[in-house]
């Protein structure tokens, strides 16, 4: 299966505290997004330092990363609204182009 054959979207993966992860989903939903993956308590080192995933008792310093496919179409509203979210509080976001092939899951 080549590229030709599958539909262009936008992929948007968002890394934020968990306590900000709800936010995140909200502004994905409103958006019109079909749908998303969450995956909690991820581990990383960035820019606030090493985070080992969810802390026994303590899940606040946690960190959650959300992923969701938009048609292009969709995804600069999408983008600002996460923007927005992200400059008042920890957090990262990635936008990359990707392929789908089943676009009617997306739509």
């Amino acid at each position: 299966m080549s590229r030709e054959s599958l539909t262009r979207m936008t992929k948007i993966e968002v890394v934020a505290r968990t306590v900000d992860a709800d936010a995140v989903r909200r502004q994905i939903v409103a958006a019109g997004a079909t749908g998303y993956t969450s995956l909690p308590a991820v581990t990383g080192l960035g820019h606030h330092g090493a985070h080992e995933g969810r802390q026994l008792f303590n899940d606040r310093d946690a960190l959650t990363l959300t992923i969701t496919v938009v048609p292009d179409d969709r995804a600069d509203d999408l983008i600002e609204g996460l923007r927005a979210l992200l400059e008042g509080t920890a957090g990262v976001m990635f936008v990359s182009d990707t392929y789908v092939s089943r676009p009617h899951y997306f739509r």
